[in-house]
């Protein structure tokens, strides 16, 4: 196993800015509520993370900065701090998974207004820099009657609905650090904070900036 001392500066970047979340034991009276394309079935226990354990490791770093150890070409180490900021998220969940969920959770049940589903909700405030033609583009892929190549799964079975999509446009030395911009975002799509990994589509994404 190589030393540290061998690794690049991206290497060095790459382990301190990956987050590590906690997992946790999904009950099995939510096995039912999973799509089956997105989670291989048979298994007899299956692991998640909540949204918010992932912003929570991102907390520190949007205050004070991640701590990266850098190599120069003079052979002396120093640290240079780096503070995230969200470029661009696109969240597609399990619209039945979370809407008509009847496992007990502790206080995990995630819970949407039935207008966050719909193609003319606060999403559209939320990424208006989205040109029409992009927004028209992801619409279309979420909707029932929109099959794959093969005819065989509804794209919405596949990619799942979109719950929330937002693009920053402005640089980022004039953004708010990311775990900021998530609060701001979460007024608007609490779920933002409670939804399990199990039910994200795997066609979510976001993009950061350092």
């Amino acid at each position: 196993m190589a030393s540290s001392s061998c690794s690049s500066n991206l290497e060095r970047f790459l382990q301190c800015v990956t987050p590590t979340v906690p997992s946790r034991l999904l009950p099995q009276s939510c096995f039912n509520d999973l799509n089956s394309l997105w989670q291989p079935l048979g298994k007899d226990k299956i692991e998640y993370f909540t949204l918010g354990d992932l912003w929570d490791c991102y907390d520190e770093w949007s205050a004070y900065g991640a701590g990266i150890p850098l190599l120069l070409n003079s052979g002396e180490t120093v640290v240079q701090y780096y503070v995230p900021y969200l470029s661009a998220i696109q969240i597609y969940t399990n619209k039945s998974a979370t809407t008509s969920r009847t496992c007990k959770e502790d206080s995990d049940v995630v819970e949407f207004e039935s207008d966050s589903w719909s193609d003319d909700s606060g999403s559209d405030n939320l990424s208006r820099s989205l040109s029409n033609n992009s927004s028209r583009g992801w619409d279309a892929v979420s909707e029932d009657s929109s099959f794959d190549q093969e005819g065989s799964w509804p794209r919405r079975d596949r990619l799942g609905c979109l719950y929330l999509q937002y693009i920053e446009m402005a640089s980022p030395y004039w953004r708010v650090p990311l775990m900021d911009k998530i609060t701001e975002l979460a007024q608007n799509y609490t779920a933002l904070m409670t939804l399990k990994s199990v039910d994200l589509s795997p066609a979510s994404w976001m993009a950061v900036a350092w």
